[in-house]
């Protein structure tokens, strides 16, 4: 007979950066869609809840700045992140899709994105460009009836 394994205390991000679980407050509701006789009787839809103002966990410089603004809808004005997940029909998978959804939003933000390097045109392209714009005018040119005379 083995041991049951224990249950993990950190949701794992990245090898470095980790989220514990004790900081993650998780309610539960009735869901909607289907779900059978159960729908009325089973609370399966689930919501996430991290203070991520006030966390433990030692981000790097500005990627909790960057969750900001590439999930805006996501935080509340106090600082927390709220997931909810209601795909499933029961609680526990729900509940790992929560977990999930919020190590990809902490996994896409780690890395800073990639300065933009500014380019020009080709020559090729600015002189399509112009052919385009001058058979553009040519066309709207040739639908003038005179100005009304």
């Amino acid at each position: 007979m083995t041991a049951p394994e224990p249950k993990p205390t950190v949701l794992p991000i990245t090898r470095r950066v980790g989220i514990p679980l004790d900081e993650l407050e998780f309610t539960y509701a009735r869901s909607g869609g289907p779900g059978g006789q159960n729908v009325n009787k089973v609370a399966s839809k689930t919501h996430l809840r991290w203070r991520a103002a006030v966390t433990t966990v030692l981000l790097p410089l500005g990627a909790m700045e960057r969750m900001k603004a590439s999930f805006p809808s996501r935080f509340t004005t106090e600082g927390d992140i709220l997931l909810m997940s209601q795909i499933y029909r029961d609680q526990e998978r729900n509940r790992q899709d929560c977990l999930e959804k919020l190590a990809d939003m902490v996994r896409k933000c780690l890395q800073p994105p990639t300065p933009r390097k500014k380019t020009r045109p080709t020559r090729g392209s600015q002189i399509r460009r112009v052919e385009a714009k001058r058979r553009n005018s040519d066309r709207k040119e040739g639908r003038r009836d005179g100005g009304g005379e």
